[in-house]
Formats: structure tokens, sequence, C-alpha cells
């Protein structure tokens, strides 16, 4: 007799191109689709990057928007999980939020509630008010009270949502976010993809990938950028990305006098092919990060990378290839490592590169069978082999 097909309903603010969502996606392909069934619950009813291929993989597409309303949101979250469940298993990828998802979760009777950190947020707490401070407590205490299982995309994001004990909890442990690196194996004509970029032959190429928010330091990467051109008045900045601070950046752009050498290439699947082809070297001045899996994917394509010393070194797959610094440093000693590097031979071919991080736990296979595994155990370990509620 087959085994029953355990429904997981995973919990995410959209399913627009990023880290979250990409990994997923990722997750959704490779999954054995006869052992686990997904659905995902996001925090918007506008449509997203990752819609259609989702629906296509047989998951659905639950929007329950106006999160910022607790009371409201509580009463349309439970009306999903009685719609579209029974579901074995809740997965929230809200950080602290996830606490009340948990709790819901709870009160459905769903048996395996697990919350995943994907981030480290510590340093933002400087600035949080008493208000702040206080819903971060109540979530923390629902986390603990409702979770069967805690996730972690690196030691750092465990910490912020685990507490600095993490480890001496048997339910907190760590999870790579996968990257299906097979798209790195390709290869790509330089001089095509620069004249379809609009990039003249000898340009020399600065990408950064990642959403407009606050945690991207994009402010800083146009301090850099503005000091290295200077400098080598050939360099070109590429941003891959969208977000909220998209206008702010662009604005800013235009300011400066910089709309002629810095491209804004939007939100698009062809990350890989950018990284492989053209770009010269990889920019990421990160506030925080719960790991960093657009700093992986440089580093899988070869790239030299110039990063902050806040990003997890969990995320260094390729070390020769990556360089850290501090933020407590001016933009003008970022763009003299940055001009430094592109003229640097960092002794590591792409193909070797690309080994290193195909044998990292951050490769997709490694991932998902973990993930696999965690939800088999739980599922098992639980004594709910016969349905979420154990009936």
């Amino acid at each position: 007799m087959p085994a029953p097909t355990r429904r997981i309903l995973h919990v995410l603010d959209s399913m627009d191109r990023g880290g979250i969502a990409a990994w997923l996606m990722t997750v959704l392909r490779h999954v054995q689709q006869d052992g686990f069934h997904l659905d995902f619950l996001v925090h918007t009813d506008k449509p997203c990057a990752y819609d259609e291929e989702a629906r296509s993989l047989g998951a659905e597409i639950i929007p329950c928007p106006g999160h910022q309303n607790l009371w409201s949101y509580t009463s349309r979250f439970s009306r999903v999980l009685r719609e579209y469940g029974p579901y074995h298993v809740l997965h929230g990828h809200c950080h602290r939020f996830t606490g009340l998802n948990l709790y819901l979760a709870h009160r459905a009777g769903i048996p395996i509630r697990i919350a995943h950190s994907h981030n480290d947020v510590r340093s933002l707490q400087v600035d949080w008010g008493f208000v702040r401070h206080g819903y971060h407590r109540l979530m923390d205490r629902l986390i603990d009270r409702y979770a069967t299982v805690g996730l972690a995309a690196s030691r750092m994001a465990a910490e912020d949502l685990f507490g600095p004990d993490w480890r001496s909890d048997p339910r907190w442990r760590i999870l790579f976010c996968g990257i299906d690196f097979s798209p790195f194996r390709a290869a790509y004509d330089r001089l095509s993809v620069m004249e379809e970029l609009g990039l003249a032959p000898d340009a020399r190429v600065l990408t950064h990938v990642g959403r407009f928010t606050h945690q991207k330091n994009c402010p800083f990467i146009l301090d850099v950028f503005s000091h290295a051109l200077k400098k080598e008045p050939r360099l070109r900045l590429l941003f891959v990305g969208d977000g909220v601070l998209e206008e702010t950046v662009r604005e800013e752009v235009d300011r400066r006098g910089l709309t002629e050498v810095v491209a804004f290439l939007g939100s698009r699947p062809d990350v890989p092919r950018l990284l492989l082809s053209v770009t010269d070297l990889f920019v990421f001045p990160s506030l925080y990060e719960g790991l960093g899996l657009a700093l992986v994917e440089a580093q899988a394509a070869g790239v030299a990378c110039l990063i902050s010393e806040n990003i997890p070194e969990e995320a260094d797959v390729a070390p020769a290839l990556v360089t850290r610094l501090s933020l407590s440093l001016p933009a003008s000693r970022w763009a003299e490592e940055a001009l430094s590097l592109l003229n640097q031979d960092r002794g590591i071919s792409q193909e070797q590169a690309l080994v290193l991080a195909e044998n990292s736990p951050i490769n997709i296979v490694n991932s998902v069978r973990q993930l696999e595994a965690t939800y088999l155990n739980e599922y098992e370990a639980n004594g709910y082999g016969n349905g979420p509620q154990g009936g």
C-alpha cells in the first residue's frame, strides 16, 4: 500500500522572485511529487512571478492579504485552513510573524508546525520602540510554545529567531536553502550579451542581485560605484531585481548623473546567464542576511565577490572568490578594493568554483533531501500516520 501524501502549507509574503520564494520553487520542482503536496499561502492578492509555474506543478496559491490587521487576518487564515486543508505540516517563512501562524495551526489541529528563520535582523533592534519590542516578545513566546520544529538558514539566523542557546533545544536545527546549480554549467558569449544589454565591449561590469530594500544597502552600492568610477571610467553597474525602494534608487542615480552607466534590469529568470557572461565583480554589502543565496550563485559562476562582514560565513562555498569588508569603512575604501579585485587573479576557475558549490550543503539535492526527511521524521515520530489529526 503506498504511503500517504503529506500535505504541507507554506506561508510567505509572496511568490515573487526573491530568496525564499525562489528556494521554495526549486523545492517544488525537485520534491517527490507522489509523497508530498505543497501549497503556498501568500500575504498578497496581486499576481506574482512564480504563481503560474507553481500552479502548473499542482500547488495552490492562496491569497491571504491584510496581515497588518491581526484580528481580521486571524479569521481569514483560519478559514483557509478549513477550506484548503487538512494539512499535515504548517511551514512558516515570515520570521517572527510565524508565531501567529503556528498558534492558529495548533488551534486547527495541524500536528507539525515549523518556524523557518531566513534572516538575522538583530542589528535593527536598536531602532525599535516599545511596541515593536513587545510584538517580538509575544511572537517569540508563540514560536517557543507552538513550534514542533525550527529551521534556520544559518547559525546567525538561528540565533536571531531561536536565541543564543538554540543548540540546546533539539527542535532547532540548520537547513540550508539549496540552489539548483545546473544552469551554471552553461556557456555564453560575453560580447553578445554585452551588446544585448547596451554595454561597450571593454566595459568592466559590477553586478548586484537583490530586492530594493533597506537590507540590501543600495545607496552604499552607489557610493562605492561613484568612487570607483572616478578612477575607472569603463565601469558599469547592473541592478538585478525589483522592490519597494527601486524608484528611490533610480532617483538617486539620476541625481548623481549616473543614468548612462547604471542599468536597472528588473526581476528576471536569467540571473545565472548574467553572472556567467558579463559580471566581473559581484557587490553585496547587505546590512544583514540569513544566508545570501545570490552570493552563492555568484561564486558558482566563478565571479569575485565583494561583500559585507554581516553575511554568514556559511555562504562562502568558494572562499577564494570572497572578500569581506566592514561597513564601518568608507565607500572610498570599498571602491579601492573593488578596483583591486577587478584586476586580480583569484586562482580558481569557474569550473572549480562550481564543483565546490555543487558539493556544498547548499546544493538543492541536499536541501530537498533534508527537508523531506524533516517532514517524514516528524510525521512518523509523532504518530501521525493516519492523517493530519492522527485519526
